[in-house]
């Protein structure tokens, strides 16, 4: 079964821009971006879209349907009514490079600035983890870069000065799979807190709610790791036992 569905989709560059209306076909089992494609087809040749695995798992087709930062790939046209007015729109934190494609490049420059795994003195095949801690990990590892989190976070959606010392929740639930990680060596809290903006989230939970893999950034990434650096920079005894070399990565939260 076929209908026609009224879509407005952004058209337009780093300058300026309109929502423009079509009609497109629909066939039942679509996705958004199967209608996107379609208008590209039959009516906009020039409509710039980014795509790529149409699996959910590249991350590539973040874009926001009626005002929801979604993938549009894993957004089923049978969600909508068949006479509602569709909005696509591109993302709107990162800058417009032309109709829904937008310039992501913040986040490749936030990824570079943190620190890689740090083994330490540890030789390959020696260390060995807890089966909770491998899950733990896992959770974070599950991430598509979509970015959807750090488009939906309004410390730089709403902020644009906060971009430099602020790196979204993404890298901040990079950050904090690393430090959770017990075979990596190095200590995250400070970096955290002092150079990628740890204390700008005040827990919203904006970005766990349009994870498309339903990591827990809020409660199982970014709460415990303010629970660290508060740990390390606030309590006397913790600090103190740091300073002399008492107390060891992790030791102070091990809750967290």
């Amino acid at each position: 079964m076929s209908y026609d569905a009224k879509f407005r989709v952004w058209r337009g560059d780093a300058g300026e821009g309109e929502l423009q209306d079509y009609t497109v076909e629909v066939n039942e089992g679509e996705v958004v971006l199967d209608i996107i494609h379609r208008l590209q087809a039959t009516q906009a040749p020039d409509l710039a879209v980014r795509w790529n695995c149409k699996a959910g798992k590249c991350g590539s087709c973040s874009a926001e349907i009626n005002g929801m930062p979604r993938l549009l790939c894993m957004t089923r046209m049978s969600t909508f009514e068949p006479d509602e007015t569709i909005t696509v729109t591109p993302i709107r934190t990162f800058p417009v490079i032309r109709d829904l494609v937008t310039d992501v490049s913040f986040n490749y420059e936030k990824a570079r600035e943190i620190p890689a795994f740090d083994p330490g003195d540890t030789a390959p095949g020696e260390f060995r983890m807890k089966q909770v801690d491998v899950e733990r990990s896992q959770e974070f590892r599950k991430c598509i870069e979509c970015f959807l989190c750090n488009n939906v976070c309004h410390v730089i959606r709403d902020h644009e000065e906060n971009k430099p010392e602020f790196a979204g929740p993404r890298f901040l639930m990079r950050i904090a799979e690393l430090e959770m990680h017990p075979a990596d060596a190095a200590d995250r809290r400070n970096i955290a807190q002092d150079d990628h903006g740890l204390g700008f989230c005040n827990i919203t939970k904006c970005c766990t709610e349009v994870c498309p893999e339903h990591i827990k950034i809020t409660d199982n990434a970014l709460i415990p790791m303010k629970e660290r650096v508060v740990g390390r920079k606030y309590d006397p005894v913790v600090w103190l036992g740091s300073k002399l070399g008492i107390v060891k990565k992790g030791q102070d939260t091990p809750s967290a």
